[in-house]
């Protein structure tokens, strides 16, 4: 028996778990999510299945992963992926979208990005950088087709630097 069952069911806004109201937001998320101009689920009025919430979970997590290992492997950049994780969670799971908001990493640049649709200078600068050095190496490394990789990279880039800088 749950602890939760003394009580009136719960109701309210989306969360993981189905049984029980969702965990309180850690202080540290409140001033991300504020500055975003947004309250974490504020979009998810309505208790949504799961299987309409799962697959977006599940992108999110994909994409979070991309970003992450994009840190480490110049390939991938990470900026776009971590931008996409907070659009799936957004979407899917309003404690995994707040967790994002307030991560002293990732929250800055999701709370500019969907504040004034920019990305800071440093982060296009590494972007660059990475994504230069990664489409030399895959030239030289790729028998087929040595000239794929850096067209993708040169897309990303382009898109990367019509965007506004963050002040």
């Amino acid at each position: 028996m749950s602890a939760v069952a003394a009580g009136p069911q719960y109701s309210g806004a989306m969360s993981d778990a189905t049984d029980r109201p969702p965990a309180p937001v850690a202080r540290a998320c409140e001033p991300a999510a504020r500055a975003a101009g947004i309250e974490a689920g504020a979009r998810m009025t309505k208790r949504a299945a799961l299987w309409r919430r799962l697959p977006w979970m599940v992108a999110g997590a994909l994409s979070l992963a991309l970003g992450v290992i994009g840190i480490f492997l110049p390939l991938l950049p990470t900026t776009p992926f971590v931008l996409l994780a907070a659009f799936c969670f957004a979407r899917g799971s309003a404690r995994c979208e707040a967790w994002l908001l307030g991560h002293p990493r990732f929250g800055p640049v999701i709370a500019q990005w969907r504040a004034n649709r920019a990305v800071p200078l440093r982060a296009k600068q590494a972007a660059w950088v990475m994504m230069t050095v990664s489409s030399i190496v895959s030239a030289w490394v790729m028998p087929v087709v040595p000239w794929l990789p850096a067209v993708c990279c040169l897309v990303v880039g382009l898109w990367l630097w019509k965007l506004p800088t963050a002040p």
